[in-house]
């Protein structure tokens, strides 16, 4: 019996108590508790959330292992305080059959840091023209009930209705990338007067808003599950609003919404300096959208933060904006920024967060035994977090094998101190165990 007593923790910032976590399960809760023989954790002053998830995570293998592996993804995972994730389909070959989704669950049991839940491709090859094998990956060892053609729109709205009409079936879920295919050809950047000033393609705001209210339209009129990935304007937080409203109100269907951390605090701004490090699908928009994202998740419009952590090798980033690659890593930085842009100006507080990192992404993703309260019973994946430390970032001290960090050289605040994933802990001092 492998027991680990953490003392003086404040579950969701509260007062300071203990848990002992025994056998992968919380044991126990409450001040004053001990137990011979375990390993003491000292927690005085940090914070407790149960292990956070991430819908919305690029590990890259099988195909690109030379920007990233489950396992070094699973890694940065775990020093973000993560304890599962879920890997987008555009690998290669795709994860679009029972087989490639099961050999990338399998890859996440073998790795241990933190658990992996496939997603599984809408469309065959990601090409937009035939469903995939959805019922066959539902059925598979991954059972994978989260499906996304990441990186690209399923624009066809046939084959969306399709999609939606499918994974009812098995209560599943279909994440849009909501990107409106012929008015964004060749675009680089947010589309607006400093795209024109830069020279650089814009990205209109209407390209992703039209796809999520046709979606949101396919959803209620099949009845179905639609989550949108990336929000990234202020319209699209209207849209989303007025969906979910009449959702509540018809029942039957459901829409949900995640929000980056990137675009929670920058801005289309940073394009200026033509750096591609700042380049990223949906790309990064103005002050106004930014400050509707913030308010859009304090209110509840948008259910969740998920990371879209985007390793790519140095070559693909270090070039110039228009041949680089499209994405930003996330998974080591996540809480920091949130906590700097929604908990330090008193927009949510930290059960807020818990409900928005972890809670509501495991409910989206059906996962039974992750996003759970930290109570006697349940399964004991805990993130111990310092919110009182300030860390400056630094991209050659990732721990993904990528380094396209948006943040380097920037002070954010907290740091994790430990993960333990069902007890067991795969961060300690900070440090990988």
């Amino acid at each position: 019996m492998s027991s680990t007593l953490i003392t003086g923790a404040r579950i969701l910032g509260g007062e300071p108590t203990d848990l002992l976590l025994t056998d992968g399960v919380i044991a126990a809760v409450g001040p004053g508790l001990e137990a011979s023989g375990a390993e003491v954790v000292d927690a005085s002053g940090l914070i407790a959330l149960p292990g956070l998830v991430d819908l919305h995570t690029h590990l890259r293998e099988p195909g690109r292992e030379d920007a990233e592996t489950v396992e070094s993804g699973t890694r940065a995972a775990a020093l973000g305080g993560f304890t599962a994730v879920h890997a987008m389909a555009n690998t290669d070959p795709v994860a679009d059959t029972a087989g490639v989704v099961e050999q990338v669950w399998r890859l996440g049991r073998e790795a241990g840091y933190a658990d992996v839940f496939p997603v599984g491709a809408v469309t065959v090859g990601l090409a937009g023209e035939q469903l995939a094998e959805l019922g066959a990956m539902a059925d598979s060892a991954a059972r994978v009930r989260v499906f996304s053609d990441d990186g690209k729109c399923v624009a066809d709205p046939v084959l969306m209705r399709r999609a939606l009409e499918y994974v009812k079936a098995f209560d599943g879920v279909i994440a849009q990338h909501a990107q409106e295919p012929r008015l964004t050809e060749d675009a680089q950047m947010n589309e607006g007067e400093l795209s024109g000033r830069l020279g650089l393609r814009g990205w209109p705001a209407v390209a992703e808003e039209a796809i999520i209210a046709r979606d949101v339209l396919l959803a209620q009129h099949v009845k179905s599950r639609l989550h949108v990935c990336h929000v990234s304007t202020a319209g699209s937080v209207e849209i989303v609003r007025w969906a979910k409203a009449r959702a509540e109100q018809e029942g039957g269907w459901t829409v949900t919404a995640e929000a980056c951390p990137h675009h929670l605090l920058l801005t289309d701004e940073l394009a200026a300096s033509y750096d591609p490090i700042y380049k990223v699908n949906p790309p990064l928009r103005t002050a106004a959208d930014v400050a509707a994202l913030r308010e859009g998740l304090a209110d509840g419009t948008i259910d969740i933060v998920a990371t879209d952590h985007a390793p790519h090798p140095h070559e693909d980033k270090d070039c110039e904006w228009q041949a680089a690659a499209f994405g930003m890593l996330g998974l080591e930085t996540a809480l920091s920024i949130v906590q700097h842009t929604m908990v330090d100006t008193g927009l949510i507080d930290w059960a807020g967060v818990a409900e928005r990192l972890s809670t509501a992404p495991a409910r989206i993703g059906r996962l039974g035994d992750h996003g759970r309260p930290l109570a006697v019973g349940e399964p004991a994946n805990v993130v111990l977090y310092d919110a009182s430390a300030t860390r400056v970032i630094e991209a050659g001290e990732m721990s993904s094998l990528s380094r396209n960090t948006p943040y380097a050289g920037m002070e954010l605040p907290g740091r994790v101190v430990a993960t333990f994933l069902r007890g067991k802990a795969t961060v300690l001092d900070g440090k990988l165990t």
